[in-house]
């Protein structure tokens, strides 16, 4: 009888042990400035923004769409763009800045010619110095390469890499800006680039 309840009390403890690290894994972060996971996201707005005509358009990529917006761009202009997250109606983009520590932005433009530079002002630069990546500046040196293959941007926000960096590489036939390492993925936005 005493084994019986010996062995009882110790699975009792034990499943305990295990409900109480499988609900603390669960919370990637314990700054509560940052809850924002991906499933909380409805919309990765984008406000393109031409330095010729002061003319802004805004580009809504809804998740999990099956659809993407068409970013026009022409070739030899310069755009101001603003990246907006949403949550419903909510703006959910001063999270993103009040833990900016925590986020960094990868763009992505397969068989596009885009010379991107990060704008933000220091509500979005990390300790690291690195900008998020919420305001850049686009001048379009050709946006659409191959007129054959497809041209996109692929916009990817990472939340809490290990390494960030400014630096851009060639992909393919296009140019990905910003580097990481680490971390897990709190949104990703696709747009299809046309002229």
């Amino acid at each position: 009888m005493k084994n019986i309840f010996k062995n009882t009390t110790l699975i009792l403890g034990l499943l305990f042990l295990a409900v109480s690290l499988s609900l603390t894994s669960c919370n990637r972060s314990d700054d509560e400035a940052d809850d924002l996971p991906q499933e909380e996201l409805s919309d990765v707005l984008l406000r393109v923004t031409d330095e010729a005509t002061g003319t802004a358009v805004v580009y809504d990529y809804q998740v999990n769409s099956t659809t993407n917006p068409n970013v026009k761009l022409v070739n030899g202009h310069t755009y101001n763009v603003e990246v907006i997250f949403k949550n419903g109606d909510e703006d959910a983009t001063q999270e993103i800045k009040d833990a900016k520590d925590e986020h960094f932005l990868v763009y992505n433009f397969p068989n596009s010619d885009i010379t991107l530079t990060r704008t933000d002002d220091a509500n979005s630069t990390r300790k690291d110095g690195s900008r998020v990546g919420l305001k850049t500046k686009w001048v379009v040196n050709t946006a659409v390469k191959n007129a054959s293959a497809p041209s996109q941007l692929v916009l990817t926000l990472f939340h809490e890499p290990v390494t960030v960096s400014e630096a851009s590489a060639v992909s393919g036939n296009g140019v990905i800006y910003g580097t990481h390492t680490g971390g897990e993925t709190d949104a990703q936005a696709n747009y299809n680039i046309i002229n």
